[in-house]
């Protein structure tokens, strides 16, 4: 059975950059034989995390149970069942998309933190699967990990799903015009990250 690679899109535009250069990154699995799924989190239904914490309460390196039924716990099967990840979002307002970060919060299932202790703690601990990371931003890409909170809620993503990071693309200047395309080197490094992915 091949390699699976799932791709989480946290970007409002299909098409756009940040969908453009995971896809890159996809072909780029594929072309090592993987076998690839993108979801979009615009098509899913996640509801806010309420911060009742009852999906951190019980011991154990399985992800807690949230009460809310939503699209969520299909989506993180997806995840776990695959061997690596790809994890983009756009850069809004200095951070991750608002529905980036709806997903993003709901990943507290990942800790355990049961009441009385004033700190949570991960359950999982060595890393497991790989991880891709895509941002785009305005400003020049090495701004992304330098000047916004993206990069680091992209890691701790990865991080939450026992994922170790092989490969970041950090896409800048991507306000000049309307529909910009990605340029075929930014593609070329895309696919090279796939390839890294398998």
């Amino acid at each position: 059975m091949g390699r699976r690679v799932v791709a989480i899109v946290g970007s409002y535009r299909k098409g756009g950059r940040v969908d453009s250069a995971i896809q890159a990154i996809l072909d780029g699995a594929r072309e090592k034989g993987a076998e690839t799924n993108t979801i979009y989190l615009t098509d899913k239904h996640i509801e806010f995390c309420t911060n009742c914490r009852r999906c951190t309460q019980d011991a154990g390196t399985a992800r807690g149970v949230c009460p809310q039924h939503d699209d969520m716990n299909s989506i993180l099967n997806e995840i776990e069942n695959a061997d690596a990840i790809v994890l983009g979002s756009p850069v809004n307002f200095w951070n991750v998309t608002a529905i980036y970060r709806r997903f993003l919060e709901r990943l507290v299932a990942y800790a355990y933190w049961p009441w009385g202790n004033p700190t949570p703690s991960e359950r999982k601990k060595i890393p497991s699967r790989k991880a891709a990371l895509v941002a785009s931003c305005a400003a020049p890409g090495f701004c992304i990990p330098l000047l916004t909170g993206a990069a680091r809620a992209l890691r701790g993503t990865a991080k939450l799903f026992g994922a170790k990071t092989v490969g970041s693309l950090w896409i800048g200047f991507s306000a000049m015009k309307p529909n910009q395309p990605l340029s075929p080197h930014t593609l070329a490094r895309a696919r090279r990250i796939g390839l890294r992915l398998v």
